[in-house]
């Protein structure tokens, strides 16, 4: 079995490409900063991981993160490995993503300099109550309206 489930933030903004062909495919690239839960003296504080998700996952993607959005994925680990320009063989992996969402509120966001929708975002919550005012018509627009 191969199931990874990460929670990290977008630590740039993701690169989002369309296939070529008959059929596009939109593409979207981006990577992750996981804080460790045991952190020891002179290790890094963080993993990072590269990830790639396609189609209506893309789309969210593209559409409503940017760095800073904290966010919760599952998927599968792929090795990426390659020859580089010298012949020699470079090891690393990649983050296949099945599902990806926010792992916070735009409210908590707003603290970490994360503005989710990268403030084109259609909604807006309500006077402080947690909850997002989404406006009439807009059904269309949603990601996860099927």
């Amino acid at each position: 079995m191969n199931k990874v489930i990460l929670m990290g933030r977008l630590t740039r903004d993701p690169e989002v490409r369309y296939s070529q062909g008959n059929s596009q495919t939109i593409v979207a690239r981006f990577s992750i900063a996981v804080d460790r839960r045991f952190k020891r003296e002179g290790e890094p504080d963080a993993d990072f991981f590269n990830c790639t998700c396609f189609g209506k996952q893309a789309e969210f993607v593209e559409r409503y993160l940017h760095k800073g959005v904290k966010v919760v994925l599952s998927g599968r680990i792929q090795n990426d490995n390659y020859t580089n320009k010298d012949g020699q063989m470079v090891y690393s992996v990649r983050v296949m993503v099945d599902e990806i969402e926010f792992a916070e509120s735009k409210n908590a966001a707003g603290g970490n300099g994360g503005n989710v929708g990268g403030g084109s975002a259609p909604a807006s919550f309500g006077a402080g109550d947690g909850f997002m005012n989404i406006p009439d018509g807009i059904d269309e627009e949603l990601p996860f309206n099927n």
